[in-house]
């Protein structure tokens, strides 16, 4: 039996603005987030504003390679 390619896939988000500025990742850290999306609905990538809690403001998180 073949496996079929499900419509819904993991996807993670992490903060635009955090990563933009050069932000280290090992000391202060990026903010990530872990959803679904449903790859026939939304083919392109996902932002969706979300708390970013190094910013301490709502910010745009964009969809990132796995």
């Amino acid at each position: 039996m073949a496996k079929r390619k499900d419509a819904r896939i993991t996807v993670i988000l992490e903060c635009t603005v955090c990563s933009q500025n050069g932000v280290k990742k090992v000391s202060t850290g990026i903010s990530r987030y872990i959803t679904q999306k449903n790859r026939h609905n939304t083919p392109n990538r996902l932002e969706l504003r979300k708390f970013c809690p190094y910013c301490y403001k709502h910010r745009i998180h964009g969809e990132i390679k796995k």
